[in-house]
């Protein structure tokens, strides 16, 4: 079971932020109450910044997943939950978000699991090197 503990992480948390992307898409006027206020200077409107955050957490929620770039993805996942922990604060949100920022964290540390296609390209690139199968 222990073999399995990483790849059941990174589903959970990419299925988490694909959820919120997918929430994000449906109604993004209800997310732009959960915008930073320099967000309303910015040279795009509050909406647009919440699809443009919808797509990148949906591309990333998904890569993490197929565990495809699985440190540069969590990387970059975990600096962006980070952003909303100290954007939001602290409350029952931010709380959540470290959560899945400590999550992403141990996702990077450990770097490429089974079941992912960073192990499938690895064995490939392996087995090409090598002259096996």
């Amino acid at each position: 079971m222990q073999k399995f503990s990483l790849l059941i992480l990174r589903v959970g948390i990419g299925a988490v932020i694909i959820w919120f992307a997918l929430q994000q898409l449906s109604n993004p006027s209800f997310w732009t109450t959960y915008l930073p206020e320099f967000t309303k200077s910015l040279q795009i409107s509050q909406t647009t910044f919440i699809y443009l955050n919808a797509w990148f957490e949906l591309t990333f929620g998904t890569l993490m997943i197929l565990g495809f770039y699985t440190r540069i993805v969590s990387f970059f996942l975990a600096i962006h939950m980070l952003g909303i922990v100290f954007s939001i604060g602290y409350d029952a949100t931010g709380i959540r978000d470290f959560g899945l920022f400590i999550a992403l964290v141990s996702i990077y540390s450990y770097g490429p699991s089974t079941w992912s296609l960073d192990e499938f390209f690895e064995k490939k690139k392996n087995s090409a090197t090598t002259g096996t199968i």
